[in-house]
């Protein structure tokens, strides 16, 4: 059976020259090169979708890939795909980058300029280890239990717009519903999780900006079970210790969450930090929460813009949550997607406030009444984005809201 290759680069001189010495190895299958790191998650994701045997047996990633830099792509890469093997192409073959190479889960490490004869070794072991791994674990199935879970960030357009209590929702709603779900506050110095649930804690997100090999065991001590099942990692009681979560920490946590949870709810708030970005960037679905006012409205078309001119993130690929809606207002959820350009939950959060009053200033936003209407519009939008079992009825109880769980259709 032919090997099956994906080559991923930027560099499309140094891509060409590695898919021609590729499509000269014995039995090898190159596949069309894909240019960068997104590029090749979305690719690999799809095809996982479909069946593990579908997955190419060897990626080669290019040292200049980006935006993701290279180890932390392969870093993600064997997290959410553990039967590819991962093979570097560098200048750098000395120990220190091998070690680093091995320590974020590559199989292998090719110099440049690239010989003939040292490729087609590390592909060939490269190759007879996946095609191990696979037998070994048997059924396709098996291989992605865990691994690969939904990331979704709720940002705010600006302070107040209800991003966070969105995000915690959005997380019981998962968790109800019978999916393992962790619930992160990326919001590092204003983030309000912990007083909206009235708990007291003692590790946080900081706790693990340093760490390079997050461990189950490194997970499962920085996280806060709450009693709803849901799984707390929190931001740091401290400010200024915000500053140690860098955007490569933050993609090596929300990767290690992703591989442990089959959902994870990151609240990002209304300013936007090197970490925010970063996982905004990564996340399989953004939201951006405005409320109907013309100030939000203009924030929220600020924020696309950034976004979309720092490359973190297009704005046809975000999804604006109106919040606070009522019928009566002039600004209506379809003029806030033609302002902004993005796409539109189909779910709009209505205006009442009394519903939450008592459970917010209690801080026990989970207690509140499955007959709210904003509970129900919540809950609703989790099962339009797809963050919900199908059938399971998470929302028990509830009226108006149950008829919104339905997966997001592909």
């Amino acid at each position: 059976m032919p090997t099956r290759i994906l080559p991923a680069g930027a560099d499309p001189d140094a891509v060409r020259s590695l898919v021609t010495l590729l499509s000269q190895l014995p039995d090898a299958e190159p596949q069309p090169p894909v240019g960068d790191s997104t590029q090749l998650v979305d690719t690999l994701a799809r095809l996982a979708a479909e069946s593990v045997d579908e997955l190419p047996e060897v990626v080669v990633v290019h040292e200049r890939i980006g935006p993701v830099p290279a180890l932390e792509l392969i870093r993600e890469v064997a997290l959410r795909f553990p039967a590819v093997g991962v093979i570097l192409v560098t200048t750098d073959a000395s120990p220190g980058l091998f070690s680093a190479a091995m320590d974020s889960g590559a199989r292998g490490l090719v110099a440049l300029p690239l010989s003939y004869e040292e490729l087609a070794s590390r592909v060939q072991a490269v190759a007879q280890w996946s095609t191990g791994v696979r037998r070994h674990l048997g059924h396709g199935a098996d291989v992605f239990g865990g691994a690969g879970g939904t990331v979704v960030t709720v940002s705010g357009a600006k302070g107040g717009t209800g991003a966070t209590l969105a995000a915690i929702h959005l997380a019981l709603a998962a968790q109800a519903s019978g999916r393992t779900a962790a619930l992160v506050d990326l919001d590092l110095q204003t983030g309000d999780i912990a007083s909206y649930l009235d708990i007291q804690f003692r590790r946080s997100v900081a706790d693990l900006a340093t760490i390079t090999d997050i461990s189950p065991r490194v997970l499962a001590d920085a996280v806060f079970r709450h009693d709803t099942g849901l799984a707390l990692l929190l931001a740091p009681a401290e400010g200024e210790r915000g500053e140690e979560v860098t955007d490569r920490a933050a993609r090596q946590i929300v990767s290690a969450l992703r591989s442990r949870y089959e959902v994870v709810v990151v609240d990002c708030g209304a300013q936007l930090s090197g970490a925010g970005a970063a996982v905004v960037e990564m996340a399989d679905t953004a939201l951006l929460v405005t409320t109907p006012d013309v100030v939000s409205v203009r924030a929220a078309k600020r924020t696309v813009r950034m976004w979309d001119r720092l490359q973190i993130r297009k704005a046809e690929e975000t999804t604006v949550v109106v919040n606070r809606h009522t019928r009566s207002t002039e600004i209506q959820p379809a003029l806030v997607q033609r302002i902004t350009g993005t796409a539109l939950a189909r779910t709009a959060i209505p205006a009442n406030f009394k519903e939450l009053q008592a459970v917010v200033d209690a801080g026990r936003v989970h207690e509140l009444d499955s007959r709210s209407s904003v509970k129900q519009a919540l809950w609703g939008l989790a099962g339009e984005l797809g963050l919900v079992k199908a059938g399971e009825g998470a929302h028990r109880g509830s009226g108006r809201g149950s008829g919104g769980f339905r997966r997001r259709k592909e």
